[in-house]
């Protein structure tokens, strides 16, 4: 079992190695920025396995993170860990004020939010993935009132995106081999404008029917890899090449992949 410790003796070790250690000492906000997302990534990893000794352990890394940030800062006389605390403490009474306020009844977030929010996408990274940055748009869309009021709406507009992108590679094609190189041929423009049409309307859809559209896609991604390799230690049994088996063949395996339990 790994020994309990206190906050306190967590910052009493890292004031410590600030102190005396050559690489901790040198660390600033900037140089420290590559590690918070290697950690991050790392947790995520731990969550999907999983693994409860490896959450708990890349917690305590995300923990490091956290905390050497707010020891530089205290360093420079900014802000220290008590006041970071101090912030979290109050953002989430300001967010339930229903609980610690006097609001009669519970609002929704972004509802709340886009009381002060001044354009759509204020405060929104722009490092956010994709498919996330597309359901947080939709998200403060719909709490200001632009939204559907169930999963038919999303459900049509999938329909129509489809039709247009149907439409468009009827009419011009869809092949821009284009070797790695951004493609500068505006049928390939208007393609990729019409396909992205067609994945933020599916991101819609799965807001509406209570799915996370990265979560959802994580699981595809991972169903696919497994039968994928099912299917590439299946051929290999058989002595067949995946690489030259043909579609035929590879499909025929792929179907009797997805009989198996």
């Amino acid at each position: 079992m790994t020994p309990r410790a206190t906050l306190d003796e967590a910052l009493a070790i890292m004031r410590d190695l600030r102190a005396r250690d050559a690489w901790d000492r040198a660390q600033t906000h900037d140089s420290l920025r590559p590690y918070l997302g290697e950690e991050m990534h790392e947790l995520d990893d731990a969550i999907l396995s999983g693994d409860d000794a490896a959450m708990r352990s890349e917690l305590g890394d995300v923990l490091l993170q956290v905390l050497f940030h707010a020891i530089i800062a205290e360093e420079r006389g900014t802000f220290d860990v008590g006041s970071v605390a101090g912030s979290l403490v109050a953002k989430m009474t300001k967010r339930h004020p229903w609980l610690y306020g006097d609001a009669p009844a519970r609002e929704p977030w972004e509802q709340m939010k886009s009381k002060t929010r001044r354009s759509l996408a204020e405060g929104l990274p722009q490092g956010l993935p994709s498919l996330h940055r597309a359901l947080r748009l939709q998200e403060r869309a719909a709490g200001v009132g632009f939204d559907w009021p169930d999963v038919k709406g999303p459900i049509d507009k999938v329909r129509e995106e489809l039709a247009e992108v149907e439409a468009e590679i009827a009419q011009n094609g869809a092949t821009f081999d284009t070797h790695g190189v951004p493609s500068l041929d505006p049928k390939h423009a208007q393609l990729e404008s019409e396909l992205g049409d067609l994945l933020f309307s599916v991101v819609n859809l799965c807001r509406k029917a209570g799915v996370h559209p990265s979560l959802a896609l994580d699981k595809a991604n991972a169903k696919f890899q497994s039968r994928f390799e099912a299917v590439e230690k299946l051929a290999s049994e058989r002595g067949i090449d995946v690489r030259t088996a043909g579609l035929e063949k590879l499909d025929s395996l792929w179907d009797e992949v997805k009989l198996q339990p």
